[in-house]
């Protein structure tokens, strides 16, 4: 075991092959144990803001055991990131003793929390809303599209005119808003066995993966971490599908994250102009096609999501340069 933390210490990109592995089999494990959850009796769907996964009479310790094993993990997670950002403060290709100690915590937590929804079930999810779950997950996303703007631009290589102070700002503190969206995120559900909870958590691992690599460089490797960008567009598309079918939401999911692929991330990654039309091309061939078949006056549904990022990501660069400014002020 030892020698193999040893390697994997060394390892340039080997932590990322092992990383994937790991969640995978995670994911596998959250499965099987959640056969054994089939027997909680829930109270029956009321609609898109009702979250379904969660106990018809809570109590006391139901609610603590999730939200003390939440703020344990949130609070070891900031630990770390502010020990690596005063203490380290240099990338290796390995990993730092540091990291390992992350990725054990990040293990112990994901432990600690299966055996919580096993002996309690509930998450976060009986205290507070489905969309601050599902909107920690955007504005991390979004959040990226910032400190991205002067390095791949906003749209079509464009770079939105956001000051220096506030990406670097950004760049410098994102670690902890990452951090509280991917552990919000996996507390806030039990670990159930649907095929939705089984992408979402898949999806966490990665996100957890990626978070205890600060200060290597497989933590800013660009085509990991476009592929953590994308895959939001998979676990979207297939949780639409399983939740309203064929016939329902699905397209504007893929086609709204895959035309921010289009628009923003695939400049990223060092792609050819000629490979960067096909692509484009693609897109739109697919988007007509499938809006062809579904309606074309529904064609908006693709501009949703991007729309909205973008928006969200001017009002997000305001807020921060504000909240420079003030914090100016103050010190003045």
């Amino acid at each position: 075991m030892l020698s193999m933390l040893n390697e994997l210490r060394r390892s340039r990109h080997g932590v990322v092959v092992w990383g994937v592995v790991a969640s995978a089999l995670l994911t596998g494990l959250v499965w099987l144990l959640g056969q054994r959850l089939h027997g909680v009796v829930l109270l029956p769907d009321q609609g898109a803001s009702w979250y379904y996964w969660k106990l018809p009479d809570p109590t006391f310790w139901t609610r603590a055991s999730a939200w003390v094993g939440y703020a344990a993990h949130q609070l070891v997670s900031w630990g770390l990131i502010y020990y690596a950002q005063t203490r380290i403060r240099r990338y290796t290709t390995g990993l730092h003793r540091l990291n390992v100690v992350a990725l054990a915590a990040n293990g112990g937590f994901i432990a600690l929390h299966a055996l919580q929804t096993q002996l309690f079930y509930d998450g976060l999810a009986q205290d507070v809303s489905i969309f601050s779950s599902q909107g920690s997950v955007v504005l991390l996303l979004v959040v990226v599209l910032l400190m991205e703007n002067r390095r791949r631009g906003l749209v079509l290589t464009w770079s939105a005119p956001i000051s220096a102070q506030v990406v670097d700002f950004a760049r410098r503190y994102h670690g902890y808003l990452f951090s509280w969206a991917a552990i919000y995120t996996f507390w806030y559900h039990p670990m159930e066995s649907s095929s939705g909870h089984l992408i979402g958590f898949f999806y966490m691992f990665l996100l957890l993966v990626q978070s205890s690599l600060m200060f290597t460089t497989s933590h800013t490797n660009r085509w990991w971490t476009l592929t953590l960008e994308l895959l939001v567009a998979v676990h979207g598309t297939l949780v639409a599908v399983m939740n309203s079918g064929p016939n329902g939401m699905w397209p504007m999911f893929f086609f709204g994250f895959v035309a921010i692929f289009v628009l923003t991330q695939m400049h990223g990654v060092g792609l050819s102009t000629t490979t960067r039309w096909w692509i484009g091309g693609t897109f739109v061939v697919a988007a007509l096609a499938v809006y062809s078949w579904r309606g074309l006056g529904r064609i908006d549904e693709v501009v949703r999501i991007p729309l909205i990022e973008y928006l969200l990501v001017g009002v997000l660069a305001v807020l921060i340069w504000a909240g420079l400014r003030l914090a100016r002020v103050g010190r003045s």
